[in-house]
């Protein structure tokens, strides 16, 4: 529990989790969504992963990310909780708005 609550302790860590609401995420596109470096990212995602709430897979040279099932089955009040509360975090909007032009992109297909 202290590695979860730790992890949603950030506002970069929730910026990432707010989008991946939406679905899963390859690196680039959290990269281009948020307007981060890869390595910044990287960090946070690893940090995410560590405390269970995402969970990764790989397609050639690309890493997806999700939201764990394991962790919305385990902490289904926090996720209930997180999917309400976060769309009042003051960058969301804006956040949203550049997810949907990420995925317009196709920036992970070759």
């Amino acid at each position: 529990m202290t590695d979860i609550l730790k992890a949603l302790a950030d506002e970069t860590r929730l910026r990432i989790i707010s989008q991946m609401f939406k679905g899963e995420m390859c690196v680039c596109e959290i990269e281009e969504c948020l307007g981060l470096t890869q390595s910044n990212v990287s960090r946070h995602l690893n940090v995410l992963k560590k405390a269970g709430i995402f969970e990764s897979y790989k397609t050639a040279q690309w890493t997806y990310y999700k939201i764990s099932d394991e962790f919305i089955k385990n902490n289904e009040d926090l996720y209930k909780y997180l999917i309400i509360k976060i769309k009042e975090l003051p960058f969301y909007e804006k956040d949203s708005e550049n997810f949907s032009g990420c995925k317009l992109k196709n920036m992970c297909e070759n």
